[in-house]
């Protein structure tokens, strides 16, 4: 018995841990169409960042040498090609940090795992970073000095740095059934 404890509380530590759960999916695909209809933005789901070497252990995050947040935000793209170059080679990992990195919880994380990963985010050059908690329809936004919440009672969520206003009833909402 002790060592599936033990097991659980490693575990809440890795990210590997992440079960995304229907209502994080749902979030994640609302914010990622809304966000990638602003032309001005280039959005990546689940996109393997390189940290390089930095050591995130006095973040007490166990990465090795990348984070994935669930949603990165670009104002440019990450890979500089002119229009018409393609990738040849598929990348497995991203150099470049994002502009707006968003993590949503799911039931089997710790909101304080998730917001240790914005600290070391924010560290690593990410402008801004949000924190969506389906489950309360909240969502925090992060900046290297300032944090703010928004919830349903807020009209939208806005992010002064990216200079994103969204309706907040959109990134929570579901598509209502056509009979």
């Amino acid at each position: 018995m002790n060592q599936v404890i033990e097991l659980d509380d490693e575990m809440l530590e890795n990210e590997e841990l992440d079960r995304p759960s229907f209502k994080h999916s749902r979030v994640q695909t609302n914010l990622t169409v809304l966000l990638g209809n602003e032309e001005r933005f280039e959005t990546f789901v689940e996109l393997s960042l390189d940290i390089g070497n930095m050591d995130l252990s006095r973040f007490r995050i166990k990465a090795k040498d990348e984070l994935v947040p669930d949603i990165c935000v670009y104002a440019e793209s990450p890979l500089l090609l002119d229009e018409d170059e393609e990738v040849d080679d598929d990348l497995l990992k991203v150099s470049q940090m994002p502009d707006l990195a968003i993590e949503i919880l799911s039931p089997s994380q710790s909101v304080n795992f998730l917001v240790r990963k914005i600290k070391a985010f924010l560290a690593l050059g990410v402008k801004s970073c949000w924190l969506v908690i389906p489950a309360i329809e909240v969502i925090n936004v992060y900046s290297p000095n300032h944090k703010q919440t928004f919830d349903m009672n807020d009209s939208n969520i806005v992010d002064e740095i990216m200079d994103i206003h969204l309706p907040i009833q959109k990134i929570f909402s579901r598509r209502k059934a056509h009979i």
